[in-house]
């Protein structure tokens, strides 16, 4: 037993103990309910419930959740237009971001899509050095994708 100050009070039945709660105003909280015995402090019930509740909202503020950005090409892209899509893949990736980079293929293009994966395999070999393909290029349709995250 614990009581409202953090003083050890010792070990008491579950009645007194209820009864130095009420005394105090308090609630009886079993703080480890699985020990030998159980643990029990006297508390008041909803602050310590609002204090739970801010914890975890500053725990959820601290963390950092990971977004996945888009990177489109076409597959007769010139070799400058290519490093400036590099460039911005490049600046997600130091944020922390994942990259997808999707091929798009129209009309004809559709025919020539085993031709293309050497854009995507360009594209991640300019990022090696920042990135590693979490994974490989895959055809869905009528586009092809790779997903790039930061190395560790």
């Amino acid at each position: 037993m614990i009581g409202a100050d953090g003083s050890q009070l010792g070990i008491m039945s579950a009645r007194e103990a209820m009864f130095k709660a009420q005394e105090a105003g308090l609630d009886l909280v079993k703080i480890a309910p699985q020990a030998k015995p159980p643990v029990c402090k006297i508390i008041d019930y909803g602050k310590y419930r609002y204090e739970l509740s801010r914890k975890e909202k500053e725990a959820k503020k601290k963390q950092k959740t990971i977004d996945i950005k888009e990177v489109r090409l076409s597959p007769n892209i010139d070799t400058n237009d290519l490093k400036t899509k590099v460039n911005a893949a490049r600046k997600f990736l130091t944020k922390g971001d994942r990259v997808k980079v999707t091929l798009r293929f129209r009309g004809r293009e559709m025919a020539h899509m085993a031709n293309s994966k050497h854009v995507l395999d360009d594209f991640a070999e300019l990022l090696a050095d920042v990135a590693v393909v979490e994974k490989a290029p895959k055809v869905e349709g009528r586009s092809m994708t790779m997903f790039l995250s930061e190395k560790r």
